[in-house]
């Protein structure tokens, strides 16, 4: 993926020891590097933290880096790692990767308990600035393995395979969690912004 001009010219610049041009890069980079991390983490000195050890990463190989994607995607690839590795280490669990030891399947998917139709239309609810910060507290219900799919592929617009590399994961289990997240996601805002007269509770005693 190719860089703006003026972006391309500001990497060359750091590569060769330009630390002006890298903090240019950076002050381009940080709103999304931060965002990442506080989705990941809904900590702000946690995503404060992870932002600045992405930032010193990045000085550290930049000369590595090799440009087979954007910047962007390279320091969002750096963020989530640290923020996973965080994630990890609140769960006293270090070394565990976030798979459980099992793959996801589409075949224990979990059955909707609440369904309505939504009182407006989805794409007038979505740019809602209270429903913005209603998705973000919605986030907060989900599990980290798939809020962490769901943020780097929904929000962050990675591709499944990046995710995939990123997460230590299949690209198959990538596109489970992700189906999981959305589907958990819309019945917790189907809760809040569907139509009440509406209203229908599923039985699943003969599914």
């Amino acid at each position: 993926m190719s860089e703006k001009p003026e972006a391309t010219e500001l990497l060359r610049l750091a590569k060769q020891g330009d630390f002006q041009a890298f903090q240019s890069l950076i002050h381009e980079l940080q709103p999304r590097v931060y965002g990442l991390a506080y989705r990941m983490l809904h900590q702000s000195q946690d995503a404060e933290d992870v932002t600045q050890q992405t930032f010193v990463a990045m000085i550290e190989h930049l000369r590595d880096f090799r440009e087979e994607s954007s910047l962007s995607t390279w320091a969002l690839k750096i963020a989530s790692n640290f923020a996973l590795k965080l994630i990890r280490k609140r769960k006293g669990h270090a070394a565990l990767s976030l798979d459980n030891g099992r793959e996801d399947g589409y075949s224990d998917m979990p059955h909707p308990e609440y369904i309505a139709p939504w009182s407006r239309p989805a794409d007038v609810i979505a740019a809602d600035a209270e429903v913005q910060r209603e998705i973000q507290a919605a986030l907060r219900h989900l599990d980290d393995k798939y809020r962490t799919v769901f943020v780097m592929r929904d929000i962050e617009g990675f591709s499944v395979r990046d995710t995939a590399e990123a997460l230590g994961l299949t690209e198959s289990t990538v596109k489970v969690r992700l189906l999981r997240a959305r589907l958990a996601l819309r019945e917790i805002l189907t809760r809040r912004f569907g139509d009440e007269t509406q209203v229908m509770i599923p039985d699943h005693k003969h599914v």
